[in-house]
């Protein structure tokens, strides 16, 4: 596969010892890739970096974790060999105030993982710094992707399911990821595919696709479905909401690249606007719903299978009215993967594999 997508970028498998930092940023939205990695590959991770937080764990902090503790300096945490930077900030740029503590790490002979746009190996002072020190510059956005979709030698037999959103930063990547965790315990051979930075530094693989070039996104999707169709089942991460005004035009692509043949869609309970753009109201799901369908059957034969709800910022007893609520109204089932448990769109997601022609 012709990616660009480093495998030593913290992710499963490797030998990292990371230092997250997320200095000043340290809420679940801004400091998602944090959080995700914490959450999926906690053991690599040897201590978080944000002097506002010192004395506190990550598991007090983000819910996610454990014990792994905040330091206030890269001393603190000398087992480290790597510092990943731990955000995910709109439009993707660097914290100026993270310059030094960038420069720091290096000085001291740790490899620097970065998902952001602004790339680190693209800065002259950076790349001196590590060529000195002989350390690794690891920008998990660039990429070389050059090659247009074709629609060829998609194999039906292998069920491709995808996670759509209501709205950006709302768990596409989540709960793509526990669908393919459970399926796995389940004994179906099931791959997540992961199309965001924070999603590659958790699985070791997948392509950054908003930052690919606008004519090859979908062929760069299309290259990561045929890459791993040998599996039966692929969960293929989201990115943005077509009701995005900023971020519509990748979700296109990415829908129109991997041709699901089901979807499950993703919304927060209690979000009201497009994050971001507070003065935007976010669209109805059932009005999403049918959006999603008739853009994804341009290509192929798809539909919404399930509703995933994000439901943190409520009461167990309110996610279960509102659950509730929603599958009366949209005749879908619906859970949190996390409160809940994913057991109800796996069930969804199991039903649809008969119905593939198997080649």
């Amino acid at each position: 596969m012709d990616n660009c997508v480093p495998h030593d970028a913290g992710a499963k498998g490797t030998s990292r010892r990371l230092i997250i930092l997320t200095e000043g940023h340290s809420e679940p939205i801004t400091a998602k890739t944090a959080t995700c990695v914490l959450r999926y590959r906690p053991e690599q991770v040897v201590a978080l970096l944000d002097s506002t937080q010192v004395g506190k764990t990550s598991g007090e902090v983000f819910g996610v974790g454990g014990s792994v503790p905040f330091v206030a300096d890269l001393e603190s945490a000398p087992q480290a060999n790597a510092l990943m930077l731990g955000i995910a900030p709109p439009g993707g740029r660097l914290p100026q105030s993270w310059r030094q503590v960038i420069l720091s790490a290096i000085g001291n002979g740790l490899d620097i993982i970065s998902g952001l746009h602004e790339f680190l190996s693209s800065d002259a002072e950076f790349t001196q710094a590590a060529a000195r020190q002989g350390v690794q510059l690891v920008d998990v956005r660039k990429n070389n992707e050059h090659d247009v979709a074709d629609c060829e030698n998609i194999r039906e037999g292998c069920l491709r399911i995808h996670t759509v959103g209501q709205d950006c930063s709302i768990g596409k990547m989540l709960v793509a990821l526990e669908m393919s965790i459970a399926m796995n315990q389940a004994g179906i051979d099931s791959k997540f595919v992961a199309t965001g930075q924070t999603g590659i530094m958790v699985e070791g693989d997948g392509c950054p696709i908003d930052c690919v070039v606008a004519d090859f996104l979908s062929g760069a999707v299309e290259k990561l479905v045929l890459a791993n169709q040998h599996h039966d089942v692929l969960f293929i991460e989201g990115q943005g909401s077509l009701a995005h005004p900023r971020y519509s035009a990748v979700t296109l692509g990415l829908l129109h690249g991997c041709m699901p043949h089901g979807m499950i869609m993703c919304y927060e309970v209690g979000r009201k606007s497009v994050h971001g753009m507070e003065h935007v109201p976010l669209k109805p799901l059932d009005e999403l719903c049918e959006v999603y369908e008739r853009m994804a059957n341009l290509m192929s034969p798809s539909k919404v299978i399930g509703i995933a709800m994000n439901s943190r910022r409520v009461s167990a007893d309110e996610a279960e009215q509102e659950r509730e609520r929603l599958q009366s109204k949209l005749g879908l089932p619906v859970c949190d993967v996390i409160r809940h448990g994913p057991d109800d769109l796996v069930q969804a997601v199991r039903q649809m594999m008969p119905q593939l022609t198997v080649s």
